[in-house]
């Protein structure tokens, strides 16, 4: 097991130099997002992916609608086939933003055609490999050329997607001061890092920690989804997301030494979210907040809410790893995934 997890640890520890290009191609293609934005005047956003971009789907769907007013919704790709009537208004017109590291995922690919098919509205598309379908089907397509990956879970994809989405996001709400912070992200990305990462290593190889809980709640839910995945793709470990106030609605009731519950924290709600973290603790959970105090161990950052949120996910990342690692699992070739999943579907 001395090179496992070789190929994830490098890409990990590339997000804050990746994210540097990502801003530079939102940058480069900010006048085509801000055209389009205004030329079409949509009623309703749709941000679509499977898997971890149907969790950043969620996330970027909560901060856009935050930022325009224009009511956002992330769905999986595969709602959009099975239950269209159910995602799409029945008049107007949809921004359809569909996600995906590949660019080849079998029901983005499908959902987009019959989007187009059913002229429901306008696609842009943000994807990471310019050969594959889905890079050019929108009317606009951004890829992140320098977010692809060897590995087959998600990480700096998965990051860089979103700060793309973010930043186009400040861009269309016309919050420049937002793309001027959001310049600072790399360093501030590179500091979480270099002062935490001996701290989840500990945690990931902490043979009494058995099962994971990752709470958040408004755009931090999407990142609790994502965390829980990585840790099951990655660690085949036990864990699951839930919003912070659900945690008191059943879940709390399996909490116990074994566990740790980490918190993503909102700086609007931290005394609620607070109390929800002191009653995991005391209920015998241990407990780590990612941007609050009310914990065994605090990470925290002073940074914009949805861009702090984006900061500790390659610390989680880390932690899964490591959490692999001590299960002698390689988490550069995790159990039952693929890179790409391709399905036959009749359409």
């Amino acid at each position: 097991m001395d090179n496992a997890g070789t190929k994830t640890r490098r890409e990990i520890l590339s997000q804050p130099e990746v994210w540097t290009t990502t801003l530079d191609v939102i940058h480069d293609r900010s006048h085509e997002l801000k055209r389009i934005w205004q030329e079409q005047q949509f009623d309703s956003v749709v941000l679509t992916g499977c898997g971890s971009t149907y969790y950043l789907a969620l996330t970027a769907a909560s901060i856009l609608q935050q930022r325009t007013g224009l009511i956002c919704r992330g769905v999986p790709a595969s709602e959009l086939l099975l239950y269209p009537q159910l995602v799409y208004p029945s008049s107007g017109k949809t921004l359809l933003i569909a996600i995906s590291r590949s660019g080849e995922t079998t029901e983005t690919l499908s959902a987009c055609r019959a989007f187009l098919r059913d002229d429901r509205g306008t696609l842009l598309t943000i994807s990471c490999y310019p050969d594959q379908p889905l890079a050019t089907m929108g009317a606009l397509n951004i890829v992140l050329l320098d977010a692809r990956e060897e590995s087959v879970v998600q990480t700096r994809a998965y990051t860089s997607m979103l700060l793309a989405i973010i930043a186009t996001t400040a861009i269309w709400a016309d919050q420049s001061e937002v793309l001027q912070r959001l310049e600072k992200v790399p360093a501030a990305g590179q500091e979480l890092m270099d002062r935490y990462r001996d701290t989840m290593t500990t945690l990931g190889r902490d043979p009494e920690i058995e099962s994971f809980y990752f709470l958040g709640s408004g755009p931090q839910y999407g990142l609790a989804c994502e965390a829980s995945l990585k840790m099951k793709e990655m660690s085949l470990t036990l864990s699951e997301p839930f919003h912070f106030l659900e945690l008191r609605h059943g879940p709390k009731s399996i909490i116990n030494p074994a566990m740790l519950v980490v918190g993503f924290h909102s700086l609007a709600h931290q005394s609620i979210e607070q109390d929800v973290m002191t009653e995991a603790k005391a209920l015998g959970g241990k407990t780590l907040a990612l941007g609050s105090s009310a914990a065994d161990i605090t990470i925290g950052h002073d940074h914009d809410e949805e861009v702090l949120s984006l900061l500790y996910l390659p610390l989680i990342q880390w932690l899964a790893t490591e959490r692999a690692i001590r299960k002698g699992i390689d988490p550069d070739h995790p159990k039952n995934l693929d890179t790409v999943v391709k399905l036959t579907m009749s359409e």
